[in-house]
């Protein structure tokens, strides 16, 4: 999972929102008490559907999270190799042409030292831009679950990738609560210049 924070919906309507553990808890009350016909749970930065196994108790449902928590943990644990794993560097393949490596290798401390300096100038220099691009992407992921079949999901869409906010407002104003309110929490970024 990418971050802490979720959201689930039964059908259209928002249930719960907030941490995993919370969330599992809400929607399995919900689903001992009503039965809606679907459940779905986001990742929040995401948009990524989130599994969870509800069978069981709530404390069977909690318990099993917990430990799918701790094996993601140790999967982040990565293995000593080349490079400096301690200050987190990871060796890895990268692919140029002879004429880039010569420009690489001639630089001050080496190929190594000016890709990290490239790479770092270009995040700095990007980073409104991906933070949009990024935003776009998870907003349109949550929609194309959620909103596809909604009127005005199309021109939607392209009113959030031209960044046209009212627009995108007026065009999801119809959509049942829940989803009209995630697509735009979700969408903020990229209304924000």
């Amino acid at each position: 999972m990418g971050s802490e924070s979720c959201t689930a919906f039964a059908g259209k309507r928002c249930v719960a929102s907030g941490s995993l553990m919370e969330v599992a808890k809400k929607v399995k009350k919900l689903l001992d008490d009503e039965e809606p016909d679907s459940i779905l749970i986001f990742d929040d930065s995401t948009s990524e559907p989130v599994e969870v196994d509800f069978r069981g108790t709530v404390k069977d449902v909690l318990e099993r999270l917990e430990g799918l928590k701790a094996l993601s943990f140790q999967e982040k644990v990565v293995p000593r190799g080349p490079g400096r794993p301690k200050l987190g560097v990871v060796c890895r393949e990268v692919s140029l042409l002879p004429r880039h490596w010569d420009w690489l290798n001639a630089q001050p401390g080496g190929a190594s030292v000016a890709l990290r300096k490239l790479v770092e100038e270009a995040r700095r220099v990007n980073r409104n831009r991906d933070r949009i691009r990024r935003s776009q992407e998870v907003a349109y992921r949550f929609m194309s679950a959620m909103a596809g079949n909604l009127p005005g999901f199309e021109e939607a869409t392209r009113a959030l990738f031209a960044g046209n906010s009212d627009r995108f407002e007026s065009l999801t104003d119809a959509w049942p609560e829940g989803i009209r309110d995630h697509s735009r929490r979700l969408a903020e970024a990229v209304f924000q210049r």
